[in-house]
């Protein structure tokens, strides 16, 4: 992994082997950011995501192997109880032009993963939401 800072903007790549999630934690605490967007595209051969199902307050997990190109990583960064928290969502198209996608558990790269990350000058806590069960903005 490697990536530069250009005033608020920060441009990532992520390579072969690496796993996105784990590579955009370690720059969000190097950069101390609270509060960002994200975009991002590459390839991927090893995936997980995750489908919330708000009845059972559950997500239901797939795992995609093979070769995959992501369409789209798309998401934020907040925090919660002041910690780092992500939001990330996925789509991947496979050599047939097949197209899967929901919550990002897991992405390794078989390739490059090209992130564009925004920092936004801000905090935006995350509360639970009990009728849904998830954690939602709480603007402070």
């Amino acid at each position: 992994m490697d990536y530069r800072r250009f005033g608020n903007k920060i441009v990532a790549r992520i390579d072969r082997g690496e796993e996105v999630q784990e590579k955009l934690k370690e720059i969000a605490e190097k950069e101390n950011i609270k509060l960002a967007s994200i975009s991002g595209l590459g390839a991927t051969d090893d995936f997980t995501i995750g489908v919330y199902k708000v009845n059972d307050k559950s997500y239901t997990e797939k795992n995609f192997k093979g070769i995959y190109e992501i369409l789209s990583i798309i998401g934020s960064i907040s925090t919660k109880d002041g910690e780092y928290y992500p939001h990330l969502h996925i789509s991947a198209a496979d050599d047939k032009g097949n197209g899967f996608g929901g919550h990002l558990i897991k992405s390794h790269i078989s390739v490059t993963c090209e992130l564009t990350i925004d920092v936004i000058d801000g905090v935006v806590e995350r509360e639970i939401n009990e009728e849904t069960g998830l954690n939602v903005y709480k603007f402070i």
